[in-house]
């Protein structure tokens, strides 16, 4: 019955979108749990206190739910219909990461974890608990456990048939379901993800210093961006896709179904100077729907106004000058900082 249940499941799972289902059990991560406080004691996850605070429930799924029997790990592709990286040079714009270019991805798989959590209950009973990045789950090692891909030397989950470009969601259920096999690492030699880091974010293949991370960076972290780190940020103003897009394995990558993914307006590299004169109301309003929002108006203003340093265009100075008495001390910080890179010299 379980397996018949399961390769049903499977089937339902992509019907509903996503590009790949595989089980696993709550337990099969024990690892993960020092793996964690290492990372914790070691001070990597920089200004992210919520995951020394709930570590106990991230470190042991059965400490989350301990009724949970079984966990279904989802995959859904969101693949860019550009190279990222050549966006890059484009110094008048911005970056902004591949996966919030278009609509709040927690939003869109969540509604299809619980449609297909639905179907679960209706079809066999249980119950369920659907998670997509929001809470103290360690969705990367459950999926690896679960065979949808290893942890690549940059950490992300890569998989042979999909690259690194997806999205994961979690489906804790009570139902005893049989788990697959874990997946093998696969990265070889190879180094791409490594080299590529423009600030250095990987003490060691496997390992990343949140602090360092430009991703992080530009959404996490409140406050000016260390000094000798705001160069290197370039014109990414929130998130960074390097060690992504460098990836080989992406040659297998889906190509995104979901049309709520695609770049909206705007988008994949919008104007610096306009960027700079956004208001909050008009801030808003143009990331209403889009993870971008939730950083605020400042953080985000902090971020486009480094790129305005960064840029070399001088034009430039005069977007970064008109912010130099904000009434945000970070944004005022940052934007000092930018007119003093545009400044003429000789």
């Amino acid at each position: 019955m379980s397996s018949d249940l399961k390769a049903e499941l499977v089937a339902q799972a992509r019907a509903e979108g996503f590009d790949a289902c595989a089980i696993t059990r709550p337990d099969a991560i024990p690892e993960a749990k020092d793996r964690l406080a290492e990372f914790v004691a070691q001070g990597r996850h920089g200004q992210m206190g919520w995951m020394a605070e709930r570590m106990g429930w991230r470190g042991d799924p059965t400490a989350l739910w301990a009724q949970a029997q079984s966990v279904v790990m989802l995959a859904e592709s969101y693949t860019p219909a550009h190279d990222p990286l050549s966006l890059l040079a484009q110094r008048e714009r911005g970056v902004v990461s591949a996966y919030a270019q278009g609509r709040d991805y927690h939003d869109v798989v969540k509604k299809r974890l619980k449609r297909l959590g639905r179907w679960l209950i209706t079809r066999a009973g249980g119950e369920i608990k659907v998670f997509v990045d929001t809470a103290p789950v360690m969705e990367k090692p459950l999926a690896a456990s679960a065979g949808l891909g290893w942890q690549g030397k940059h950490t992300n989950l890569l998989s042979r048939e999909l690259g690194n470009w997806f999205f994961l969601g979690a489906i804790f259920t009570t139902l005893e379901l049989p788990p697959d096999a874990p997946a093998r690492e696969n990265c070889g030699n190879c180094r791409a993800c490594l080299d590529i880091c423009p600030t250095d974010a990987f003490p060691a293949p496997f390992q990343l210093d949140a602090r360092r991370c430009i991703s992080y960076l530009t959404i996490e972290h409140h406050g000016p961006v260390p000094l000798e780190l705001r160069a290197k940020l370039g014109n990414r103003i929130y998130g960074c896709d390097d060690c992504l897009a460098i990836c080989p394995w992406n040659k297998f990558a889906s190509t995104a179904r979901e049309a709520k993914y695609a770049a909206r307006d705007g988008m994949p590299a919008p104007d610096l100077a306009e960027l700079s004169q956004l208001e909050d109301a008009d801030f808003r309003a143009r990331f209403s729907g889009s993870p971008i929002k939730r950083i605020g108006r400042n953080r985000f203003l902090r971020n486009v106004l480094y790129a305005i340093g960064n840029s070399d265009t001088p034009h430039l100075r005069a977007a970064a000058q008109a912010h130099c008495d904000a009434p945000d001390p970070t944004v005022a910080d940052a934007a000092r900082w930018a007119a003093e890179r545009l400044r003429p010299r000789g």
